[in-house]
């Protein structure tokens, strides 16, 4: 299930969040996945926009995979965040939670843009982005490395990326120190 959802002027508080995590050089206890589209009709075969393309039979059944995995791991808590085009809601639809359509998302937005959308790191919930390549890939290497790379991410692939700190840490670690892959899953695997 999805519900449109206006954000806040998420541009205005970009400059101000990235200047919090910069000074405090440390992130907050908080689980960010990333979960890609899953196959959906390729641009050549498609009659419509790329904006509605919708999930090819093999995407519907990867989505589904993936969706499973997911429920028996994700936190009740967890904020499910999914980009406006078809094909990123009919993959967060396997998932059969109450879900938020955030424009922001869009094909090729901005890594610091779904990080605003997500709340990092200040968000102490779990949130789930169903978003695209190459900026879901640009995200995961912003956050363990440091630098906004193009790591590929593979469609209906889910990376969860988790801060090791605990609550009663006095020393405020540099964030990229404290942030690990927990897990990645791809459908050709479950």
């Amino acid at each position: 299930m999805t519900i449109d959802c206006e954000c806040d002027d998420l541009r205005k508080i970009a400059a101000i969040r990235l200047h919090v995590v910069t000074i405090c050089n440390y992130v907050l206890p908080m689980d960010l996945i990333l979960w890609r589209h899953a196959d959906a009709v390729s641009v050549k075969n498609a009659s419509e926009p790329d904006f509605q393309r919708r999930l090819t039979a093999k995407g519907r059944k990867q989505a589904a995979h993936v969706a499973m995995w997911l429920e028996r791991h994700l936190p009740d808590s967890t904020r499910v965040l999914v980009s406006p085009a078809v094909r990123a809601r009919e993959t967060a639809d396997a998932l059969d939670r109450k879900s938020h359509i955030i424009p922001e998302l869009m094909p090729g937005a901005a890594a610091a843009h779904i990080l605003i959308a997500a709340g990092w790191p200040e968000n102490r919930h779990p949130v789930l982005i169903v978003g695209h390549q190459p900026t879901l890939g640009q995200v995961a290497s912003l956050l363990l490395f440091g630098e906004e790379r193009n790591l590929s991410i593979r469609k209906a692939a889910a990376w969860w990326i988790t801060d090791r700190a605990r609550e009663d840490e006095e020393l405020p670690l540099t964030r990229h120190s404290r942030l690990t892959l927990r897990a990645a899953v791809s459908p050709d695997y479950l």
